[in-house]
């Protein structure tokens, strides 16, 4: 491996590493109550300097590869917020969407940037009424 590669693969670790740590302070978030974790995500602010070189995908896919790693299963609500914030940290103007379908009943989170669902399948927009957006 060259030190190129090698520094993208220590980057990319330090990422996930974010990733992770971020569902842990979601879970302890939610110790609190869910208003409290609704209020950690309503305070992560798009960081105006940029993306420090991180596409969008990229940071998708660090929550995605953390869920493999954290120690308990990570519900869509869970791994959104993680998302979401993870996004606007690195300058991506991202929104959690909290819907919903009467029938049969079914609730369900994801992200959006830009109108478009970015860490799920796209046809949750269609099928579930919106309940909130972050």
């Amino acid at each position: 491996m060259t030190a190129p590669a090698a520094l993208d693969v220590l980057r990319t670790a330090g990422l996930t590493a974010r990733a992770w740590l971020g569902l842990a302070a979601f879970d302890l978030a939610l110790l609190a109550g869910f208003a409290r974790a609704h209020e950690r995500v309503r305070a992560c602010a798009v960081d105006r300097r940029g993306r420090d070189g991180w596409r969008p995908e990229q940071i998708v896919w660090a929550v995605e590869e953390a869920c493999v790693w954290y120690v308990k299963r990570a519900p869509c609500l869970q791994r959104a917020a993680v998302t979401t914030c993870l996004l606007r940290r690195y300058g991506v103007r991202a929104e959690l969407v909290i819907g919903y379908r009467a029938l049969p009943f079914e609730s369900h989170a994801w992200v959006e940037v830009d109108g478009q669902v970015v860490n799920d399948r796209p046809q949750y927009q269609k099928f579930f009424t919106v309940l909130e957006r972050l």
